[in-house]
């Protein structure tokens, strides 16, 4: 048995001393050594030549041109040593890969264990922590992923140490026959240097050969050109690119035929969405280089036909079945959760150690907050045998225990928006969601008498929530009202955790943080918003937390931190903007403010563009985010809009004492609620430890209720109705900045008892955490035990069931609905379609009044002819309702007009009349605007760029991963 060692060589002087040191120093020397070096810039060729002596017939030394890729260098290397012998082994290594003075003759004991093996590879462990596996053995996965089936980072501890049969052995160190390599045309040259031990390995087993790993063979690899620490000519800087096309290349070049096609579209369509995948973790040049790949080999589906025609003819009669060596089918998919994993726990956790890498920049001595926290008995080992069982830290951790209970008693207390629910501010939802999504992309809607007013902002997160749910429009208003509690305690408690760090190192308590974040929880319930349906509200309360979590970003040390937290603050006030339109306004105002004192205090701050610049996208980006809504909101003279929230207009009934105590209707909770809650927040400007932060959340309080003060004597003269700007946005952050305050000023009174803690001091405590307790416990049992709210399951019926039908027929099949009577006046509106349904409100709502149809509708009911029968039939109006009570003297004069047929009602004190006059089809067409579809791109590419901005950097560079 013959050995010839063959050693491919490039700029590799750094590892080559102690990999040749390792090639002449094993206990079972080789036969022969054959190196190639690829034209080095550095001293490889002068180590190898002192390494390995004088050329002779056991040395060969040659030197190739630097183009010279991997497999043309060792078909070289083969070529200036012939073979010697039927039973010659070749065994291949890196100039990065240095072998254990035993992997040679592991090797071969391994070979005459196993004769019919014809391929043999070691252990590879990481060079230089020599102590973490790479690779032992390797497969493909169906999406062309190579697979090692190791945990990254996984130590190597003799867990993986049994003989067993793969699909593949990497090149550094694998051990084959000659006749073998030879009879398959060595390593294939379209792979230049990635990929092309899996294509030879998946080659061989379709050959009928197998190939063995040796864990008892170890070889130290540095993978030097797949962690960038090493460029060649072939790589570049696109070592990605180069990765990912000898996978989808050696994927399709190798897969059965009737798996192809398959296997063909999985792989670009799978591509695109990995492509879609580094842009959501703001890696464009990897997102670049997947598009380049599979475009480089799903561009030349010629490459890839001579391809297989060459691994066929290569075969002798059918191919071996290889299925049970590749990866299993699912292991892709777990792949995608394990990312997406990563992903959130990188959002949740990214920005709440905000504060604590401040302190960390202002005082670069101090530990850590939680090394500060961990007792002094406690060590590492000890923490890691510690039982971690999810079920046992879930039952003996009662912070997790109360959270979970107020979150199943939430749901039970809001059963009531389970199914379909309308009432107060909800319409009815459409049958689909594709009447949202019509509703957002048109530019002209046929509603009333026809409007160009945009749809409101908030119909494109419904509409795409809806298509996620299957079109289940239900649900998404149902999954609204009753996850906004949960959301919203959630994202408190974020914001809490954060805001405790900035206050004081050692953060807040834990018990703290519960009651903040489970009192904020219920603002819209106790408020009245939830039980009024009033879901812009709602949406809010759920969203502030988690807006203002993001804008403590701004703080961060970090600059690029910084400019990350700016566009997910974007993000969040445009979502919450979308529901309620004053809450960009009232940020816009905020962020005015903040940089004119900060102009006053610290003017140095305003000359560094990454200082002022990130508040100042957060609120610039919003406008660009709901351009499709907010310039043709301005432009068709709708501008009254920005101050009202989303639904059906409701009265605010919000008196000083209301606002004070966070009630928008008598809807809401008990008033002494808000009192204790309004107290507490009096009492946390007591502590001078936190008097500061106290007195910031007191000044954004009263600014919130100066600007709620000023817009309650504001009226707005609508189309429609005249009402009163909404308020429900400014009760909640009074609400809010009251629970802040108030927990900030009782951790300072708890950190001041563990000093001094006289007995009534003690009992002043307790007697004051009983009554902040009654705040969330009181709130609660309200809810659950107060079923009074303005929801039901079914909207009311105004026409009949048959009109309804008809009206499903087309936009010109309208009903003429009119209230009231000729002494107290007479409303009236038109039906169309499935009736107005949510999101269609705001646009009627802001829709200026058809005089012409005003004057048509007057005469009809003072004083009816055939003409005007005929207006209403050009109008695309089919029937005329009149609803109970219906008006006698209007009823006599509608039943003597000519062209109205006297139609069947639900009852007898409601009238209805069919107009017998030819339906114009044509009433309700309006003209589409070119500039709406500019608006829908703009708005398509501002969110994208937003979301890929905002996102979390999971992946780092390939240099930050090896240090």
């Amino acid at each position: 048995m013959t050995v010839t060692a063959l050693l491919v060589s490039h700029d590799g002087a750094r590892w080559l001393p102690a990999v040749l040191a390792g090639l002449t120093g094993q206990t079972l020397p080789v036969d022969r050594v054959v190196a190639v070096d690829t034209t080095s810039r550095d001293d490889s060729v002068s180590l190898l030549r002192e390494a390995l002596g004088e050329p002779s017939d056991r040395v060969v030394v040659d030197v190739v041109p630097g183009s010279t890729n991997y497999p043309a260098a060792v078909r070289h290397g083969l070529g200036l040593a012939p073979a010697v012998a039927d039973d010659e082994w070749v065994w291949l290594l890196h100039d990065d890969s240095n072998p254990d003075p035993t992997a040679l003759a592991e090797l071969l004991a391994a070979a005459h264990e196993h004769p019919e093996a014809a391929i043999l590879g070691p252990k590879l462990r990481e060079w230089p922590s020599l102590r973490r596996l790479l690779e032992v053995g390797l497969t493909i996965s169906g999406t062309g992923h190579r697979e090692t089936g190791l945990e990254r980072g996984e130590y190597d501890q003799g867990q993986h140490d049994a003989v067993r049969e793969v699909l593949a052995v990497n090149t550094a160190g694998m051990l084959v026959r000659r006749r073998v390599l030879e009879s398959l045309g060595g390593l294939d040259e379209e792979l230049p240097i990635f990929g092309n031990d899996i294509d030879f390995g998946w080659r061989a087993a379709l050959a009928g050969h197998r190939t063995l790993v040796v864990p008892q063979a170890v070889v130290f690899h540095a993978e030097a050109a797949h962690r960038g620490i090493r460029r060649t000519p072939i790589t570049g800087r696109h070592t990605h690119y180069q990765e990912r096309r000898a996978a989808i290349f050696t994927s399709l070049a190798n897969v059965s035929s009737r798996a192809l096609p398959w296997q063909y579209a999985r792989l670009f369509f799978g591509s695109l969405l990995r492509m879609l995948g580094y842009l959501g973790v703001r890696s464009v040049g990897e997102a670049l280089d997947e598009l380049a790949a599979v475009l480089s080999v799903h561009g030349r589906p010629g490459q890839v036909r001579a391809a297989r025609k060459e691994r066929a003819g290569r075969r002798d009669g059918e191919p071996a079945d290889v299925r049970r060596l590749l990866a299993p089918a699912w292991l892709p998919y777990r792949h995608g959760l394990d990312f997406v994993t990563d992903l959130a726990a990188a959002a949740t956790s990214q920005a709440a150690d905000v504060a604590e890498r401040r302190r960390l920049a202002k005082t670069p001595d101090a530990a850590p907050a939680q090394d500060q926290r961990r007792g002094p008995a406690e060590d590492d080992e000890e923490a890691y045998l510690t039982d971690t069982g999810l079920v046992a830290r879930f039952f003996t951790n009662p912070v997790a225990v109360v959270l979970v209970l107020f979150g199943v008693l939430a749901l039970v207390a809001g059963r009531e928006a389970f199914g379909s629910i309308t009432g107060g501010a909800l319409s009815p939802v459409p049958a689909a969601a594709g009447d949202w999504w019509r509703l957002h992309v048109s530019s002209w809607h046929p509603l009333g008498t026809g409007t160009d007013v945009p749809a409101p902002a908030y119909v494109l997160p419904f509409a795409l929530a809806a298509s996620v749910l299957l079109g289940h429009t239900g649900a998404v208003v149902s999954g609204l009202m009753l996850l906004a509690v949960p959301i919203a305690a959630w994202g408190a408690w974020r914001l809490l955790k954060v805001v405790g760090h900035l206050v004081d190192p050692l953060g807040l308590p834990r018990w703290l943080v519960v009651w903040g974040a489970l009192s904020y929880a219920l603002v819209p319930v106790t408020s009245g918003a939830w039980g009024e349906g009033r879901f812009g509200t709602v949406a809010v309360a759920a969203l502030l937390p988690w807006a203002a979590h993001a804008a403590l970003g701004f703080v961060d040390p970090d600059r690029d931190r910084r400019w990350r937290a700016a566009w997910r603050t974007a993000v969040l006030v445009a979502l919450a903007a979308a529901f309620v339109p004053g809450f960009w306004l009232f940020t816009l105002l905020a962020t005015a403010v903040v940089l004119g004192g900060a102009a006053i205090i610290a003017p140095r701050l305003l000359k560094e563009r990454d200082s002022w610049g990130p508040p100042v996208v957060a609120v610039a980006a919003t406008p660009v985010l709901l351009a499709p809504w907010l310039l043709p909101l301005l432009t068709t003279g709708s501008a009254s809009g920005l101050l009202l929230e989303a639904g059906r207009i409701t009265v605010d009934q919000v008196t000083f004492t209301g606002l004070l105590t966070g009630r928008l209707n008598e809807l809401g909770a008990p008033l002494w609620l808000g009192v204790v809650l309004g107290l507490l927040a009096f009492a946390a400007l007591i502590p001078r430890r936190t008097r500061v932060a106290v007195a910031i959340c007191w000044l954004v309080a009263l600014a919130a209720a100066l600007v709620s003060g000023v817009l309650s004597h504001v009226t707005l003269d609508l189309p429609a109705a005249t009402t009163r700007p909404s308020l429900g946005l400014f009760v909640v952050i009074l609400q809010g900045t009251s629970i802040v305050a108030v927990v900030l000023g009782a951790d300072a009174y708890l950190r001041r008892l563990d000093v001094d803690h006289p007995w009534w001091q003690r009992g002043l405590a307790t007697a004051l955490a009983v009554v902040a307790a009654a705040v969330p416990i009181g709130g609660l049992a309200w809810w659950l035990g107060t079923p009074d709210n303005a929801m039901a399951r079914d909207a009311e019926q105004t026409v009949p069931v048959y009109m309804e039908q008809s009206s499903l027929l087309g936009d010109e099949h309208g009903v003429l609905v009119l209230d009231g009577s000729v002494e107290n006046g007479i409303t009236y509106r038109i039906r169309r379609d499935d009736g107005t349904t949510l999101g269609e409100d705001e646009i009627l709502t802001l829709t200026d009044e058809d005089t012409e149809l005003t004057a048509e509708v007057k005469a009809l009911v003072s004083a009816p002819t055939p003409g005007v029968v005929a207006a209403l039939g050009s109008r695309g109006i089919e029937y005329v309702v009149l609803t109970a009570p219906a008006d006698g003297h209007v009823s006599s004069l509608l039943d003597a007009t000519a062209g109205l047929d006297q139609a069947s009602a639900e009852d007898r004190t409601t009238r209805a009349w069919h107009v017998d006059r030819p339906l114009d089809a044509s009433a309700l067409d309006g003209d589409g605007s070119w500039w709406r579809a500019v608006l829908l791109v703009v708005q398509g590419v501002a969110i994208i760029v937003a979301l890929v901005l905002a996102a979390p950097t999971v992946r780092q560079g390939r240099r930050g991963r090896d240090d």
